[in-house]
């Protein structure tokens, strides 16, 4: 019974962790940040860039982004599970 409260406490700790991660990706201007929950927190765009080479870059940016938090989460929290 103890181990079940253990694993709901072990839970409750990595969602906190997990709300309080964020990461930051920036290409040619465009920056875009998200967080732990897989938000969008912030988005800058490069007004110098055509339209096109816009929709790329965030998209670029957005996809790294979510790769790094994956692998941020992944690393910090296989020690707890």
């Amino acid at each position: 019974m103890f181990d079940k409260f253990k694993q709901l406490k072990n839970l409750k700790d990595m969602q906190e962790a997990m709300e309080k991660e964020a990461i930051t990706v920036a290409r040619q201007g465009v920056e875009i940040t998200i967080n732990g929950k897989f938000e969008v927190q912030e988005v800058s765009i490069n007004p110098k860039l055509e339209k096109k080479e816009q929709e790329i870059v965030i998209k670029q940016c957005f996809n790294e982004a979510v790769k790094k938090l994956q692998m941020n989460l992944a690393q910090k929290f296989s020690g707890m599970l």
